[in-house]
């Protein structure tokens, strides 16, 4: 699953060096049997982003991508909506969203997230966000996917912040950062991706692998 993502960002040419940030044993040494570059890191990393911190501290760059592993289905095509944002100098943080299905609406392994018209994230949930209050049908819901962008600022408050009561809550790292008034900015995505938190998540995205290959 690992290599899936590495290949995605690698092959989108925006960043160099891709790296596999773990404090995993297993995962490294499957790294290293298949080339890919990795950094060990704390097994006290409270989260991705303060896994990247570990690894941006080696690294000379202005922007670093947090991707999550569990993200098997991205494709390279993903990454240039996110940098992109960087071109505003008010973003500091840029994550990917895209219209929620229909199934994922009440999913809370499906995080939602509701933004502002310049698309400043007002809040990131687990529960259904915007509550349809009397029931018109709202169409309007958005499902966050798990790519960060930090400017190395950005990420090195980020990491120096505790976790908040929002993020203790939701179980959602982004939260620390609107809880202490850092804006995170929202680019679509190009296409919807199965985020395996379950075994059910891992039959699909398997599926949607073969079909792939087939192609």
């Amino acid at each position: 699953m690992v290599e899936w993502v590495w290949r995605a960002a690698h092959e989108s040419g925006l960043m160099d060096p891709v790296v596999v940030a773990t404090d995993s044993d297993e995962v490294a040494a499957e790294c290293r049997e298949r080339g890919i570059p990795f950094a060990m890191t704390s097994a006290d990393c409270a989260s991705g982003s303060d896994r990247v911190r570990e690894v941006a501290g080696g690294v000379d760059a202005d922007i670093f991508v947090n991707i999550q592993g569990d993200e098997p289905l991205l494709t390279a095509d993903f990454f240039r909506p996110l940098i992109e944002l960087f071109e505003r100098p008010e973003v500091h943080v840029g994550t990917l969203a895209v219209a929620c299905p229909a199934t994922d609406i009440a999913n809370p392994n499906a995080v939602k997230v509701v933004t502002a018209r310049d698309g400043r994230a007002l809040y990131f949930s687990r529960s259904t966000i915007p509550f349809d209050r009397d029931g018109v049908g709202f169409q309007g819901y958005r499902k966050h996917l798990g790519i960060y962008a930090y400017r190395r600022a950005a990420l090195e408050r980020f990491s120096a912040l505790p976790p908040g009561t929002l993020e203790v809550a939701e179980r959602l790292e982004q939260l620390r950062l609107l809880e202490n008034g850092i804006d995170i900015y929202v680019a679509d995505a190009p296409a919807d991706t199965i985020g395996v938190d379950t075994e059910e998540d891992l039959a699909r995205v398997e599926a949607v692998l073969r079909e792939r290959r087939a192609q």
